[in-house]
């Protein structure tokens, strides 16, 4: 199952289903509008409505998915025949959730991307991508969150092939163990690539800023994620892979837990217990 949270319009997309469709069945659950930074929302107080896609909006848009990653016309034909698709008026969680509980179900791998720009360091915590990426881990499946490293004009087929190399030892490999692996792939022409390398998050790679337009009750405030910062990105890092033109694969789990803090915290809170508890002399 693939998802995104680009959009169901998004090339990305559209390029990873051409590269997983070679591998075995593909179904698109993905949002029917650009969802980036939502993180893994989930749209809990209102109904969530998904349409499926008929032949000839696949057909544009797998068209479009082969003039972008230049592929050859000849394999239209059979993206067409082993994809399905559905557009869901929610956000990259929710079409994640309504693709494995209801409308894909069971599945051997979920894919979110792949991304238009980087997901790297502590920006995986408001990506839509890599939130969409954790509702498959949740539910027990091999997870892969794809992305490459521009937002303007980028290149898919790098990220491709590798999305498809990895589905097909996936396959091979058997194993039905859940995992998150975060990738990130320069946006370069493969040969221009510079290697693979398994690598941990980095820091805060962007920070924001705030734009404020209009006076009084008409005023209005713009947040961007525009301000570099690439906090913790030395050597083995997702960051330091990026900026050295390598792929980056970093699994990628969710206890937060900080031991090395515990102490700290049973200092902050000596004799809070019995203060509170009324126990306290």
């Amino acid at each position: 199952m693939l998802t995104n949270d680009d959009g169901i319009h998004a090339p990305g997309l559209w390029a990873a289903a051409q590269a997983l469709s070679q591998v075995g069945e593909v179904c698109v659950v993905a949002p029917d509008r650009e969802q980036s930074g939502v993180g893994a929302s989930l749209t809990l107080h209102a109904p969530v409505v998904a349409r499926s896609l008929e032949i000839p909006a696949l057909e544009r848009l797998s068209a479009a998915a082969n003039e972008e990653a230049g592929s050859p016309d000849g394999q239209q034909a059979e993206i067409r025949h082993r994809v399905t698709a559905f557009s869901v008026e929610g956000t990259p969680g929710d079409s994640c959730i309504l693709g494995l509980e209801k409308l894909v179900g069971p599945v051997d791998l979920v894919v979110s991307g792949i991304n238009r720009g980087s997901n790297l360091g502590w920006d995986v915590m408001v990506s839509g991508t890599v939130g969409a990426a954790f509702q498959g881990y949740f539910r027990g499946y091999p997870t892969i969150a794809i992305s490459v490293g521009s937002v303007q004009n980028p290149r898919f087929d790098g990220a491709a092939s590798l999305l498809r190399l990895l589905a097909q030892k996936l396959d091979q490999d058997g194993k039905k163990d859940a995992f998150l692996l975060n990738v990130n792939v320069p946006s370069l022409a493969p040969d221009q690539i510079t290697g693979v390398e398994i690598t941990r998050s980095g820091g805060r790679s962007y920070g924001e800023s705030v734009r404020e337009e209009g006076t009084g009750h008409q005023k209005r405030y713009w947040i961007a994620r525009n301000r570099p910062v690439m906090a913790d990105n030395g050597e083995g890092t997702d960051m330091n892979a990026a900026k050295n033109n390598r792929i980056s694969i970093t699994p990628l789990h969710l206890n937060l837990s900080h031991q090395e803090m515990l102490p700290r915290v049973e200092t902050l809170l000596a004799g809070v217990p019995e203060a509170l508890l009324g126990k306290g002399g």
